[in-house]
Formats: structure tokens, C-alpha cells, sequence
């Protein structure tokens, strides 16, 4: 409560800040009348007060674009991108990533729990070639942590003229490359969840707020009538930005051109060997002489609404099933329940992330015993003009027998194929039901799994 009541603080000082420099435009055109106010309130706002450099679609995109809608631009910047500021926000994020690396590896041993006598990069190997893996983290690490921080690299090219897709390319390989298989994998194993939720509901999480700065950059940073309002809502889509334009306002030009950070949730080891969780604030700032280039005033052009790629493509939704494990686990057939995050690419094709979990009992016996699956599957659907859409599968995942993966023979790698039918109940809501069988030679096994997903398709859903 304390961090949210210092964070409003810091907007109202934002907006005290912003005041004085529009009376002075007032003052400087007294003769306007009010409705001319009004009609040009949204382009008063100085331009370095814009969320962006520049946009895609406001320049001239050739036809020829919208054919081959998954083609990647990340690397140019053919219809205006801001390169420059997209490769200054990456090193700084980089930057800032590698200076806790180094500052954790000049720590005691019995602090940082990381093994330099045998090296740092050998654990480094050993947790890469262990991943990915199903992790323990709390729901709100997954569900809420990870989708913010993969809004903020989302965000650093959105607000670099980036489109959608290309945002989630660079979410995606940021929070893949850079943290999973980069800072974070010396000191713990890849998550899959995290390299999912994290660039997928990113992208979700990070175009929502976009587009909700956007909306009220466009009223003038007012929200209800009120720029004191506008700036804390300002300021809680992306505090690091609203604080930044604080600055510029006093001023009076663009000292910060751009910049990044972020909220950490982490255990941090203690001298006693204990962990602590903790919240951690990150803050990046670029900082010039103001005379940067600055961003164009039309602000009415900073939806990107010919996105040929946007987050309807992205479907969440609640799995039903069962199993019927192998011989080798011991277990009876039972019931499961999870989750699904998938990718749905066209009518054709889509990948789709699956977990079930469920208790199962032992075979002759009343205990029960925690049974899990998780795989990322390829779908390929047949009949794509019907609402009725049968589909192939195949892909690969893991079964978890007991929630302790140290447990002997408690998890084994598994290829699957697999048969389902996808129904479209409307744009925004799809039925799936599925079987599929896994196969593994770790224990020469078979394991069925059947399942009904209730899919949830984000914006105008599935085309």
C-alpha cells in the first residue's frame, strides 16, 4: 500500500509539473476561442510529452505486406520504426540485467549459492541442458509477474514504431534468450511456463495498455475530465515513461528521450542461508542535451488498427480431461484439470501449449498420488471454412508423477500425436476436444490423455 500511495505521489508531482507549461501556451494565444481549444487540445501536448517516436502504419505500407502477414521487420525500420531507440532500450535493459549478474557473482558463496569453485557457467550448462522444466513458482508469479515483465519488453518496441508482431518477436526473444536461457538460467532451470506466459500474455497485457495510453494521449491526458487522473493512469500503464515525460515537461525538452524498468518479484538469499521474497524496482533512463529528435505531434494516427497480426490470435482457456497412464506409473485411470495458451496462426494451424493435473489412485490401494502433464503441440485443421474444424496433432511435453520432481523416476520426456475437433461458438469463444497418446523409451510406455478446452480469444478473436 505504501509503494501504490508513492507511486500516485509521483504521478500528481508528474501532473503539477505538466500544468504550468500548457497555461503558458494559453497565455501565449489568448485570443483563441474555447471550441478551438478543445478541437486541438490533443496536439498542444508538447511533442516530447508522445509515448512514440514513430509508427508503422502511418507511413505508406505496400500491398504486398498484408500477403505474407508473418513476415518479420524487427531488424528495419522500412515504415518508420525508431531502430535507434528500440537498440538504445535494449542495451539498457541488457545493461541492467548483466550489472546484477556481476554484482550477485561478487558475493560470498554461502549468499549467492552459486558454485564458483566449480564455475558459474558449468551450472549455467547443467540447468540449460536440465530445461525446460515445470516450475513450483506461485500463481501470481506466473499469472500476474511474468505477464507484466513480458509487457515491458513488449512495450519497448511497440513505442519504438514496432507492430504488433514484431513486439511480440522481440518480447519473445528477449524473455527467452536474454532471461531464461541467459541471466536466470545460472542460478535456476528454464521454466516453461515462463518462456510461454511470458511473451504470450505479454503481448496481450502490453498492447492493452498501449492502446489505453494511447486512448488518452488522444483526450489530452484526461481521464473523466480530469488530467490529474490521466497522469496517475499514465502513470501506472508505464511509470518508468510518465516519469521520464515529468522531467521533459520541466524542462522544457526532451533531457530523457526514453526509458525502461520494471517490478521484480525474486528470493533473495540471506546470510543466514535463508530466502526472503522481495519486490524489486528497476530504472533505466537514456538521458541527452534535449536536442534528440522528437516525435511527431499527430497523435489521432497512433492506433494501429491495420495491424495485419494483432492479439486475436492469442487463445486462454480452461482444460477438462483425463488419463490413462501407462503401466509403468502404477495409477489408475482419473480425472485432470489445467490450463491451455496458444498461438492460433490461421485457420489452418496453431500452437497451443496444454497442462492437465489431477489426483489418481495407486493401483490396489485407497492412496491417492499427484499426476501431471504439460505439451506444446502443432495443430494442423482440415474443413477450415466450417465452424466445425477436425484437426491433427503432434508435439512434445513431460508426465509428472508426484509433485517432488526429485522423486526417482517421477517425470519422463514424451513425443505425442494425436486426433481433436475444434468448434467455433463465435469469434471470441472455441470448444476443442482432443486425444492424444504419449509416447516415451525412457520407460518403453504409453500414456493416453483426453481433453475438452473451453478457448478464450483476446480482441476481435478469430478472424
Amino acid at each position: 500500500m505504501k509503494l501504490l500511495t508513492r507511486m500516485i505521489k509521483l504521478a500528481l508531482i508528474s501532473s503539477a509539473l505538466t500544468q504550468p507549461l500548457l497555461a503558458q501556451q494559453e497565455e501565449q494565444n489568448p485570443n483563441q476561442t474555447s471550441t478551438t481549444n478543445n478541437a486541438i487540445k490533443a496536439i498542444e501536448v508538447p511533442s516530447y510529452n508522445l509515448p512514440s517516436n514513430s509508427d508503422w502504419n502511418l507511413h505508406a505500407v505496400p500491398e504486398d505486406f498484408y500477403r505474407s502477414p508473418y513476415q518479420i521487420n524487427l531488424f528495419s525500420a522500412e515504415h518508420g520504426q525508431d531502430n535507434q531507440r528500440l537498440w538504445s532500450q535494449t542495451k539498457s535493459v541488457m545493461a541492467y540485467g548483466f550489472g546484477v549478474a556481476g554484482f550477485i557473482l561478487m558475493l560470498p558463496e554461502d549468499i549467492s549459492k552459486w558454485d564458483k569453485e566449480n564455475g558459474v557457467f558449468s551450472k549455467w550448462t547443467e540447468n540449460v541442458k536440465e530445461g525446460p522444466t515445470w516450475d513450483r513458482d506461485v500463481w501470481w508469479l506466473n499469472w500476474v509477474g511474468h505477464p507484466y515483465f513480458g509487457g515491458v519488453y513488449y512495450q519497448v518496441a511497440r513505442k519504438s514504431g514496432y507492430r504488433q508482431w514484431d513486439a511480440f518477436l522481440y518480447s519473445f526473444t528477449m524473455s527467452t534468450f536474454y532471461w531464461e536461457y541467459g541471466i536466470e538460467a545460472f542460478a535456476e532451470v528454464p521454466s516453461m511456463q515462463d518462456l510461454v506466459i511470458t511473451p504470450v500474455l505479454g503481448w496481450a497485457y502490453g498492447e492493452w495498455a498501449y492502446q489505453k495510453e494511447m486512448e488518452i494521449r488522444r483526450t489530452g491526458g484526461e481521464v473523466w475530465g480530469s488530467r490529474t487522473l490521466g497522469n496517475i493512469s499514465l502513470f501506472m500503464l508505464d511509470p518508468i515513461d510518465s516519469a521520464g515525460k515529468g522531467i521533459n515537461n520541466l524542462f522544457g525538452t526532451e533531457v530523457v528521450k526514453a526509458g525502461t524498468g520494471g517490478i521484480n518479484f525474486a528470493k533473495i538469499p540471506l546470510p543466514n542461508g535463508d530466502f526472503e521474497d522481495q519486490v524489486q524496482l528497476s530504472v533505466n533512463y537514456q538521458l541527452g542535451s534535449g536536442k534528440a529528435y522528437q516525435a511527431p505531434i499527430d497523435q489521432t494516427g497512433y492506433v494501429s488498427i491495420k495491424d495485419p497480426v494483432d492479439i486475436g490470435i492469442i487463445g486462454l482457456g480452461l482444460n477438462y480431461g483425463s488419463f490413462s497412464p501407462g503401466n509403468h506409473w502404477g495409477l489408475e485411470r482419473g480425472s485432470a484439470n489445467g490450463w491451455n495458451l496458444g498461438l492460433y496462426f490461421s485457420p489452418t494451424f496453431s500452437l497451443k501449449l496444454d497442462y492437465l493435473k489431477g489426483k489418481l489412485e495407486r493401483q490396489n490401494s485407497n492412496s491417492k498420488e499427484t499426476f501431471e502433464q504439460f505439451n506444446v503441440a502443432a495443430n494442423y485443421y482440415f474443413n477450415v471454412d466450417s465452424d466445425w474444424r477436425p484437426f491433427v496433432s503432434a508435439g512434445a511435453g513431460e508426465m509428472l508423477y508426484a509433485e517432488d520432481k526429485e522423486e526417482k523416476g517421477s517425470s519422463t520426456f514424451a513425443l505425442n500425436a494425436g486426433l481433436g475437433l475444434h468448434y467455433k461458438i463465435n469469434n471470441n469463444f472455441a470448444l476443442q476436444l482432443d486425444a492424444k497418446r504419449f509416447f516415451n523409451s525412457k520407460y518403453s510406455n504409453q500414456d493416453d490423455v483426453y481433453n475438452l478446452s473451453l478457448i478464450y480469444f483476446f480482441g476481435e478473436g478469430q478472424k
